[in-house]
C-alpha cells in the first residue's frame, strides 16, 4: 500500500505561540509501506503547552525509529501494538507531570496516534484531537474525551447544544495533567482510496462535516498537490471565520 500525504499547521489569528505539534513518518518494510503520524494539541489554557506537545512528538519519533522495528519483526499483533504505543503515553504522562511539579507550572497535551501497517490502521486517542476516515462518507473515528461528550453520552446534552457549549473545550484527561490516563483504541482494515484526516480542534470548530466532505474526499483529491491546496484552503477558511485556536491537520490517502 502506498500513501499520499499533506500536512499543515498554523498559529491562527490570536495566540502568540503554536502549541500544536505534528509528526508524520513513512518507512518501507518487508511487509510493505508503513505510515505513522501523531498530532498533539498542547493545552491552550495551561502554561508551556508547546513543551508538552513537542515532548510527546520527540518520544514517538524515537519509538518509530527504534522500538517499532522490534515490534514489526517480533510479529505484529493488535495487543502488542496497542501496548507498545500506549506505553509511550503512560511514560510521557509521568515525565511531563513530574517536570511540571518540579518547575511549578501546569502543562499537558492531547495525543492522537495513527499507525497504518499491513492494510490495518491502529488509532489511539487521549483528549479531543480527532481522526476521521473518509471514503464514501465522512466518518468520525475517535470520540472526544471531553465534558460535553460525556454529557451527550449521558443524555444531558444534545449534539447541537454541545457544539456551542461554553465548556466544550474542557477535557476529561490529557497527557501530563491527569493522574490516570485511559486511552481509547480503534482498529480496522484499510482499503485503497481511503482517506484519513487527523486534526486539532482548531481545524474543525467552525467548519461542518458536510463542507469538509464536499472538498475533501478521495474521489476528488487525486494528488498530493491538490491535498495540500485543500487543507490550506480550510485553514484560511477557519481564520476567515474567526477561529482563535491553533490550526493543525494531517491528510492521508491510500493507494
Amino acid at each position: 500500500m502506498k500513501f499520499l500525504t499533506a500536512i499543515h499547521t498554523d498559529i491562527g489569528i490570536k495566540k502568540k505561540t503554536n502549541q500544536d505539534s505534528i509528526l508524520l513518518m513513512e518507512a518501507e518494510t518487508d511487509i510493505g509501506n508503513v505510515l505513522f503520524t501523531v498530532v498533539c494539541d498542547g493545552m491552550g489554557g495551561l502554561e508551556k503547552g508547546e513543551v508538552a506537545s513537542a515532548t510527546v512528538i520527540r518520544e514517538y519519533e524515537n519509538w518509530f525509529k527504534n522500538v517499532f522495528p522490534e515490534v514489526l519483526y517480533s510479529g505484529i499483533t493488535e495487543t502488542f501494538i496497542r501496548e507498545s504505543i500506549e506505553k509511550v503515553i503512560f511514560d510521557m504522562n509521568v515525565k511531563i507531570s513530574s517536570y511540571g511539579k518540579k518547575v511549578g507550572i501546569n502543562l499537558g497535551t492531547t495525543v492522537l496516534v495513527l499507525l497504518i501497517v499491513n492494510n490495518i490502521y491502529y488509532c489511539i486517542n487521549v483528549g479531543d484531537t480527532r481522526c476521521y476516515k473518509i471514503d464514501t462518507s465522512f466518518n468520525q473515528l475517535t470520540k472526544d474525551q471531553t465534558y460535553v461528550q460525556r454529557e451527550v453520552d449521558m443524555g444531558r446534552l444534545t449534539l447541537e447544544q454541545a457544539k456551542n457549549h461554553p465548556q466544550r473545550n474542557v477535557l476529561l484527561q490529557c497527557v501530563g495533567a491527569s493522574e490516570e490516563i485511559k486511552p481509547d483504541f480503534y482498529t480496522s482494515e484499510v482499503n485503497s482510496n481511503d482517506m484519513f484526516m487527523l486534526c486539532t480542534d482548531g481545524f474543525r470548530h467552525v467548519i461542518t462535516e458536510e463542507e469538509f466532505f464536499e472538498y475533501m474526499n478521495p474521489d476528488i483529491l487525486h494528488n498530493q498537490e491538490k491535498m495540500e491546496e485543500t487543507i490550506k484552503y480550510f485553514t484560511d477558511l477557519n481564520k476567515y471565520r474567526k477561529e482563535e485556536d491553533n490550526i493543525s491537520v494531517v491528510l492521508i490517502k491510500t493507494e
